[in-house]
């Protein structure tokens, strides 16, 4: 599955050089990352309870990202794993990658604090291999 999230600029996400900032592009990672889940949890609505926390973030940033550049994210899993999932995403400009972040995740029990196996339906809908 793979979700295209186009991204709204705010005023804040600027920094003093006009460019969005490093923080800001996180945080349009995240609006894709709610994407994701708000579509995996519409599917499967049995496991929307299911929570999966971050382990792991890493973001290499390749162009700058200008005041009324129209970009969008596009988030898909790029790894399923026993407990966990690696979800890729890219900050777009047209066809150029501006940016690019790889976030694990691990399915989490709250109440018991311990991770969980990936749901098998969320196996189905996200694996990269189904595409």
């Amino acid at each position: 599955m793979t979700i295209t999230t186009p991204i709204q600029m705010r005023f804040f996400d600027m920094d003093s050089f006009g460019h969005v900032s490093n923080v800001a592009q996180q945080m349009y990672f995240d609006q894709g990352k709610t994407d994701l889940f708000r579509e995996l949890w519409s599917r499967t609505e049995i496991l929307a309870r299911v929570p999966a926390v971050t382990v792991s973030v890493k973001t290499d940033f390749f162009s700058q990202i200008r005041f009324g550049d129209e970009i969008c994210v596009v988030t898909e899993a790029e790894k399923i794993g026993h407990k966990s999932f690696t979800l890729l995403q890219r900050i777009m400009r047209g066809e150029q990658e501006c940016s690019r972040s790889r976030t694990v995740m691990v399915v989490f029990d709250k109440e018991r604090q311990l991770s969980l196996e990936v749901p098998e339906e969320w196996r189905r809908i996200l694996d990269p291999i189904e595409k």
